[in-house]
């Protein structure tokens, strides 16, 4: 278990003290996924940084499995850092080293004799599917092998822990997604942590099993990841979901939605919002049977899985008939727990 208590950051500059983080309290247990997300200045990377001494909380105590850590020094701090493993941005591999010689490098580094060094990094690069590249070179990679060289050569020390620092976000949406199931195959097998920062929602959707939403230094909003998307309660978190789940009009499907809206002014255009076994009921079937004078248009609409088993989806729709079952349709649809959002005319 990880436990960030009161932990503040401030760090003195030519203008001024400049806090970077400012009094988080977080539980991370162990073997979640955790995502923290945020923009660029959050204080994400500061406060994960803290897990491993290459930061140090100005106040507060950082605490992993019981033991605080933030105050160790010397050979303690060089053990504990053992135990965390670090997936980078830009993969920070060795150019003039193979596949199998980046990823036996920590090993080096601690002392572990060649043969069994060896023997372990053939054992991980068939982990994250590049056995039979271990002597190619990172400039005849992709690069998403280069960033399953990184991910086997964090898993190389044993670590408890493994933080994914922006792992994904120099990498194309297809490879992004292989990394990602990479990673929950990791989770599961060996039963990591796993801390993730990154500033693409997305991520957090596909992977992640609970969220912090950092903003000017602060946790903002925090709870299980499908929590958070069905109920966001903060304008920036309503904004990093918006930009990963909502519906997208096209310009086709505005002028759709602007054709029918001038056809039937009358009409209601609603967006309809489904989370957990709400996506499976038939929604649409029902309000038809219900009110058969109704006319109902699909515009548009998307279901998104969550990491953590739930689902979400939306859906456009416009209703047009006699105002008092329209009145009814929407009290139905708040009956049977569906998010109905009429959007004005114009």
């Amino acid at each position: 278990m990880i436990e960030f208590k009161q932990v503040s950051k401030t760090f003195a500059t030519a203008s001024g003290q400049v806090a970077a983080v400012k009094n988080v309290d977080l539980t991370i247990n162990a073997g979640e996924v955790y995502g923290i997300v945020g923009f660029s200045g959050a204080g994400k990377s500061t406060l994960v940084r803290m897990l491993n001494g290459l930061e140090t909380p100005t106040s507060g105590e950082v605490i992993i499995n019981g033991k605080r850590i933030d105050n160790l020094k010397g050979k303690e701090l060089r053990d504990q850092r053992k135990k965390i493993g670090i997936i980078f941005q830009h993969f920070n591999l060795l150019w003039s080293r193979t596949v199998l010689e980046n990823i036996e490098f920590p090993l080096e580094l601690v002392g572990v004799a060649k043969e069994e060094r060896r023997k372990k990094a053939k054992h991980l690069a068939e982990l994250v599917g590049l056995g039979e590249r271990i002597n190619a070179y990172p400039s005849q990679l992709s690069g998403g092998q280069k960033q399953r060289v990184g991910i086997a050569r964090a898993l190389a020390t044993d670590p408890d822990i493994l933080i994914s620092d922006e792992a994904t976000s120099a990498l194309d949406p297809q490879t992004t997604d292989e990394v990602l199931d990479l990673l929950d195959e990791i989770n599961e097998k060996l039963n990591l942590t796993i801390v993730i920062i990154t500033h693409e929602m997305h991520v957090i959707r596909r992977l992640a099993d609970k969220v912090a939403v950092m903003e000017n230094g602060q946790v903002i909003e925090e709870g299980p990841v499908s929590e958070v998307f069905t109920h966001p309660k903060e304008e920036l978190t309503k904004r990093f979901v918006s930009a990963e789940v909502d519906t997208k009009q096209t310009t086709d499907v505005k002028q759709v939605v602007t054709n029918l809206l001038e056809k039937n002014p009358q009409g209601k255009l609603v967006e309809l919002k489904f989370h957990g076994q709400q996506v499976e009921r038939p929604v649409i079937n029902e309000l038809s049977k219900s009110f058969p004078e109704l006319e109902i248009s699909i515009l548009e609409g998307s279901i998104h899985q969550l990491a953590d088993k739930g689902t979400i989806g939306s859906l456009f729709v416009q209703l047009v008939g006699p105002v008092e079952q329209l009145k009814e349709a929407l009290t139905l649809l708040e009956k049977l727990q569906v998010e109905a959002k009429v959007i004005e005319h114009g």
